[in-house]
């Protein structure tokens, strides 16, 4: 009988493990230094808390079940809907605000497998619950910014817009709630050939020529901070609009506070979605082509969709799947390490107790060390050592020993020297 990982999941190695673990720490450093504190949540919730937050339709794309009680469950397809959930159940009425948490774990969507894509995949993302806008939006980019760089990926291009413009003047031209959400999930999905055909072709889905030509030059304003002349241009006659507008030219002015100028305005960035009400952003890596989004988020009001009171939150999750494939593929490759700091090596049977006892003391003072525990010949010894490229070999022989010492070898330069074992520790951190 063989067996088979589900479709849509992967196996890693060590190595690859070593550099997901290494990148894992880099964003948690930096979260932890804007005074971020991790929380965890289940890897299954009932099934209404998605879909609640995005609708029935969402089912198809869900690992659901009923337990054995009969309750609809289901793995969890992203985390920010649970951590709402977490707020109300334990944050909402006994935490000082703003809160600040960050999240990291896997995620479980049953789609189509394909090239940056799996059916479980992880998120490091983080929430901001209670923070004044743009003031909190502009640190949260920044952080999301400051993070991307860290990791040593170049070329991160952070795509910014507020949604509270194309929502007023969906306000001012009395469009109905279906078809704005139709609209912004054409918008979301960034085919501005699609949106043109949507909205003036034969069948176009507002009849107002007036909104048509104003959502189609909106989309097509990219760029700097100069942009928002255009912008203003065109959204100046409708009084709907120009509170957002003087929100997002604030966040551009905070945004140089923060020290960050790897932006573009993009007023076609959508984020398709009801419950974000204010500042969205979406961070492009160009070099990963179709998969270049990284990272998406914003401003929202799920919580209020849950049954709790308005509070303004802000986050984003990063695709951390995405950001792996984009440390493989553009930054430069370090010399590969080896995973211990010392191997020691007992060349007979009677040296074996004492190298444990001696492999158990440079444990618990904190060096990475293995031992040989199939009884390797010298030579054998000395080929696992170089093949694992560990720096440092004990290496443990009877007339040695029974003078108090052992053999320490440098496998870089083969430089061996004899060490008093009480000494052991001192000379391994020294070197």
């Amino acid at each position: 009988m063989e067996f088979t990982r589900p479709r849509g999941t992967r196996d890693f190695l060590f190595e690859e493990m070593a550099e997901r673990k290494k990148a894992e720490s880099t964003l948690r450093y930096i979260f932890e230094n804007y005074g971020y504190q991790e929380i965890k949540t289940p890897l299954f919730e009932e099934l209404k808390l998605f879909t609640t937050k995005s609708g029935e339709e969402i089912v198809d794309q869900l690992y659901n079940f009923k337990d054995k009680s009969d309750r609809e469950l289901t793995l969890r397809p992203e985390i920010t809907a649970p951590v709402a959930r977490l707020y109300l159940n334990e944050l909402e009425k006994t935490a000082a605000k703003p809160i600040k948490l960050y999240y990291y774990g896997s995620c479980f969507r049953y789609e189509r497998p394909q090239k940056g894509r799996f059916r479980q995949f992880w998120q490091f993302g983080c929430e901001l619950i209670g923070a004044k806008s743009p003031q909190g939006e502009a640190e949260v980019i920044a952080m999301c910014s400051d993070s991307i760089q860290a990791l040593g990926i170049t070329g991160a291009d952070v795509n910014i817009n507020h949604l509270g413009i194309i929502r007023g003047l969906f306000k001012h031209f009395e469009v109905d709630v279906k078809t704005q959400r139709e609209l912004m999930v054409i918008i979301d999905k960034g085919d501005k050939n699609l949106l043109k055909e949507s909205l003036s072709g034969d069948n176009p889905v507002i009849s107002n020529d007036e909104l048509n030509q104003i959502l189609l030059k909106l989309i097509d304003l990219v760029g700097s901070k100069d942009i928002l002349r255009d912008v203003w241009e065109l959204i100046k006659p409708y009084e709907e609009s120009k509170e957002a507008f003087d929100e997002l030219k604030e966040l551009v002015e905070l945004l140089d506070n923060f020290d960050m100028d790897n932006y573009t305005l993009n007023l076609g960035v959508a984020r398709g979605l009801d419950y974000y009400t204010g500042i969205v952003f979406e961070i492009y890596v160009s070099g990963l082509g179709a998969q270049k989004q990284v990272c998406g988020g914003g401003t929202y009001s799920l919580i209020k969709v849950f049954g709790g009171k308005e509070v303004e939150s802000t986050g984003f999750a990063l695709g951390f799947d995405r950001l792996m494939n984009a440390i493989e593929e553009l930054t430069e490759k370090e010399e590969k390490k080896s995973h211990l700091d010392v191997y020691v090596a007992p060349i007979s049977e009677e040296v074996r107790p004492k190298a444990y006892e001696i492999t158990q003391m440079l444990r618990r003072n904190g060096l990475k060390t293995d031992v040989d525990l199939n009884g390797k010949k010298f030579k054998k010894l000395m080929n696992y050592a170089d093949k694992i490229k560990v720096e440092k070999i004990v290496i443990i022989g009877d007339k040695d020993l029974k003078e108090g010492k052992v053999t320490i070898k440098d496998m870089d330069s083969g430089n061996q020297e004899l060490v008093a074992i009480e000494d052991i520790i001192n000379f391994l951190k020294e070197e």
